[in-house]
């Protein structure tokens, strides 16, 4: 199995932007998709943004307009634009790639995340 190294996380101003950096050790080519989960304080692990090889992307509401995933075969690498961030976007954020966009299962164990912190 290979493993997920997030980064890119940091503390921003609501308002402010970061962009968050997902490396895969194995090619990501040969999974459906690949996506980013957040997990706030005290609450489950959630889908926040999935993009499948083909393009077709897939947003919670909440991030719909603001946040933006890209993905960069070449580097097995995926990306996620967060702009306009409020302090509820404060989560651990991470990477993984689910069996298909949208399923909550997933191939690979979680990686340590990276921290996002929004003050208001």
């Amino acid at each position: 199995q290979g493993q997920l190294v997030e980064s890119g996380g940091g503390l921003v101003q609501a308002g402010g932007s970061l962009r968050l950096s997902c490396v895969v050790t194995r090619s990501i080519n040969r999974f459906p998709a690949i996506a980013w989960y957040r997990q706030g304080p005290g609450q489950h692990r959630e889908l926040v943004a999935g993009i499948t090889n083909g393009g077709d992307t897939d947003y919670d509401d909440s991030v719909k307009g603001r946040f933006t995933i890209s993905r960069d075969t070449a580097k097995n690498a995926a990306y996620l634009q967060m702009n306009n961030l409020k302090p509820e976007d404060t989560a651990v954020y991470y990477c993984n790639l689910p069996v298909a966009l949208g399923s909550p299962r997933v191939y690979f164990s979680w990686g340590q995340g990276t921290q996002v912190t929004v003050s208001s």
